[in-house]
């Protein structure tokens, strides 16, 4: 009798305090989305255009580099300072054009995307309320070395559905 009082009290906490995790493919989850496909596309779109305008801008500075390049020899001193001051100024723009067009696409890239992550995230908690799991981590971003697929439950589809259900 004490030997089955004493097995209830060993093995009564670890079944109480069972913990439930969950793993889902983020960006599987992202690509089933058409809301974030069409961000997607959008984004691609805007990069493309700020691509083309910095290889302009470079196209630009190479004819002007190469012009200079051949005229150089037949210059006076002021008007040669004056193109090589006009070819460094291309060339700082280029820079500042490239950093501001980085930081603009950042931005851009927060507001379309954050709404689409905001749902994406809501109904991965609903869906870990509703499953009553500890945790649910991301599988595809190569942070968990390991999953246990019989401890830990792909829940992937659910959250699909939770998005479905949410529109």
């Amino acid at each position: 009798m004490k030997k089955l009082v004493l097995m209830l009290m060993l093995c009564a906490p670890m079944t109480m305090f069972a913990q439930k995790f969950g793993h889902l493919d983020s960006q599987a989850l992202l690509q089933s989305l058409p809301e974030a496909t069409a961000v997607q596309s959008k984004l691609e779109a805007k990069g493309k255009e700020y691509e083309k305008q910095l290889t302009d801008m470079q196209n630009e500075l190479q004819r002007k580099a190469e012009e200079y390049d051949k005229t150089k020899s037949t210059m006076n001193a002021t008007k040669q300072a004056e193109t090589e001051k006009e070819l460094q100024d291309m060339y700082t723009k280029i820079q500042q054009t490239a950093q501001d067009n980085q930081k603009a696409f950042t931005e851009e890239q927060q507001r379309e995307l954050g709404p689409v992550l905001d749902k994406v995230r809501n109904a991965i908690a609903a869906v870990a309320k509703a499953g009553n799991y500890v945790y649910i981590m991301e599988k595809a971003a190569g942070q968990p070395l390991y999953i246990n697929e019989t401890l830990s439950k792909d829940v992937t589809a659910e959250v699909k559905a939770q998005l479905a259900k949410a529109k």
